[in-house]
């Protein structure tokens, strides 16, 4: 397992080797009492510290983990984000075709709605005494 600049394989001793080191007694040497204590105390601390290691290490699989699927979750959220997006624009030109086609409609059928109406006037008195369609009236009939 590695961390960073860490690596477990690359130590030295393990509290095993500490454990079972033996040293050599020499005249005028240390106390090996007082050595065997201080080495127990430096293995609690070195297995300690291999703990703490292990579980920052698993801490940082876990955020690293939750880092990618985030960023999934991103990365689909934004695609979700253009998809609802394009329909818009899909909107907007659905919305200036029918605009156009309206302008068309009005200009072809407007001119014809202007010659009936001209042809009705004039070929035909108006014998029941309805009043005859305006040029308001035609031209809200053309917006329509």
């Amino acid at each position: 397992m590695k961390t960073r600049g860490v690596d477990m394989a690359n130590l030295v001793y393990s509290p095993k080797d500490i454990l079972q080191q033996e040293f050599k007694t020499k005249m005028r040497g240390y106390d090996p009492i007082e050595v065997d204590e201080f080495l127990d105390n430096i293995i609690k601390d070195y297995e300690t510290y291999s703990k703490e290691l292990l579980a920052l290490q698993e801490e940082n699989d876990k955020l690293n983990a939750k880092i990618a699927q985030l960023s999934k979750t991103q990365g689909a959220t934004k695609t979700r984000m253009q998809q609802v997006e394009t329909p818009k624009s899909t909107a907007v030109t659905n919305f200036d075709i029918l605009k156009r086609l309206s302008n068309l409609e009005r200009e072809v059928f407007g001119k014809k709605l202007n010659q009936q109406s001209s042809a009705v006037k004039v070929s035909q008195p108006n014998p029941n005494n309805y009043t005859t369609a305006s040029d308001d009236d035609n031209e809200k009939t053309r917006q329509f």
